[in-house]
């Protein structure tokens, strides 16, 4: 007797490249939801196809974006971040107090939550700053391409963190608890604070190559340093050509993730492993310099609302160990702000989602709170999200 589709899609297990899931949005939820989960949950790291963001759009995007990075510098340079704004271009940015092979433009959600607007309209403000593109004379299509493919990549997005949710919910039905948590759309779908990062990797001279000796990898320049992501999630378009991402597996393997055509790469971030209780992993990743081709990237980071308060979604009973809650609850505004300045100056250790654990039941029957938790709850009291955020005016609050 002929197998209906549902029995057929049921048999189709996830395609994987090197070990990292592709996964066809095409199915019906009942086959990609929990694929989404157990990727998320085993590697952090997959690849989505019949995603519903248009080729054509990809495609001219890509072009908008390497038109500006073709660009002389004294014209990029115009659109500079600054220690007052995030937004903009940069070219010297840290990752791990290390200096990245790369320049990059971020563009993100306008406070004011409307694009119409002039972007330095005082009512665009918000802790992120304020977006900062080149004039319509010198890239005319570059501005409404890259708000259509930002507003594509937030569709994409909410549609995502759904399907985590629902993926997360059957996990846990499946080992035998009810959630607790609050429903993450309303920390991200209703006030998300998303941005939008077109990276271009310039050739790494020769002397600079990373094809040094083993024992010296650690000194071989890289495009981006090992790190995880701060948000939800994130959206990834790179070159299909260029295989340069990889994403570290258990037993300190680097892997690297080959793209496929017409495919985005998505990861989960550090708010995910934290809502998750632990559950879905928030993966090292790096990307490697060549000394020859030159890369194109474009990851869009799924954000949660400044004021969100992140918690795990655990059971309701405490008695359970296996489910306790694992983590303080972080807001995302305090954890942004200390990432961000550690971009531009070096301020000790880079936060983790590791200071927001609970070390211990004695811990949190005491009241006490290590560094990060009682500096977020002074950055609180002082924080206006509506104003653009300053590295100097809260240093105090940021410095380890």
């Amino acid at each position: 007797m002929a197998s209906t589709k549902d029995e057929v899609e049921e048999e189709r297990p996830p395609l994987e490249t090197d070990g990292v899931p592709v996964i066809d949005l095409d199915q019906s939820p009942e086959v990609f939801i929990p694929q989404i989960a157990s990727a998320c949950a085993t590697y952090g790291f997959f690849q989505v196809i019949n995603h519903g963001i248009d080729a054509c759009l990809v495609d001219a995007f890509r072009r908008q974006m390497q038109l500006f990075f073709s660009l002389p510098y004294d014209t990029k340079i115009k659109c500079k971040r600054r220690e007052d704004n995030s937004r903009g271009y940069f070219d010297d940015e840290l990752t791990k107090q290390r200096r990245d092979w790369k320049e990059a433009l971020d563009v993100g959600v306008p406070g004011s939550r409307d694009w119409s607007l002039d972007d330095d309209d005082e009512r665009n403000a918000c802790l992120d700053g304020m977006n900062q593109f080149v004039p319509v004379d010198v890239l005319p299509d570059f501005r409404p391409t890259t708000v259509f493919y930002f507003n594509a990549c937030t569709i994409l997005s909410d549609q995502l963190a759904k399907y985590m949710q629902q993926g997360l919910e059957h996990t846990l039905d499946a080992l035998k608890t009810k959630s607790g948590g609050d429903d993450i759309d309303v920390s991200l779908k209703k006030s998300h604070t998303s941005y939008l990062r077109m990276n271009y990797y310039p050739p790494c001279p020769p002397n600079h190559d990373d094809s040094v000796k083993e024992e010296k990898e650690e000194m071989a320049p890289l495009g981006i340093s090992p790190h995880t992501d701060a948000g939800f999630l994130t959206v990834l378009v790179q070159d299909d050509d260029t295989h340069s991402l990889q994403v570290k597996m258990k037993g300190d393997e680097w892997v690297t993730v080959e793209p496929i055509p017409g495919a985005l790469t998505i990861n989960t971030g550090d708010m995910a492993m934290i809502w998750s209780n632990g559950l879905f992993k928030a993966p090292l990743h790096r990307v490697l310099t060549s000394p020859h081709q030159t890369r194109y990237s474009a990851p869009f980071f799924y954000n949660p609302g400044y004021d969100a308060s992140i918690s795990p979604f655990v059971p309701p009973t405490k008695d359970i160990p296996t489910f306790a809650s694992k983590y303080h609850s972080c807001v995302w505004g305090y954890f942004r702000a200390v990432r961000f300045a550690g971009d531009l100056t070096d301020l000790g250790v880079e936060i983790q989602i590791s200071n927001f654990l609970i070390e211990s039941s004695e811990d949190d029957k005491s009241g006490s709170t290590n560094h990060h938790i009682a500096k977020q709850a002074e950055f609180m009291k002082q924080v206006e999200f509506h104003e653009p955020f300053s590295v100097e005016k809260y240093r105090s609050l940021l410095e380890s």
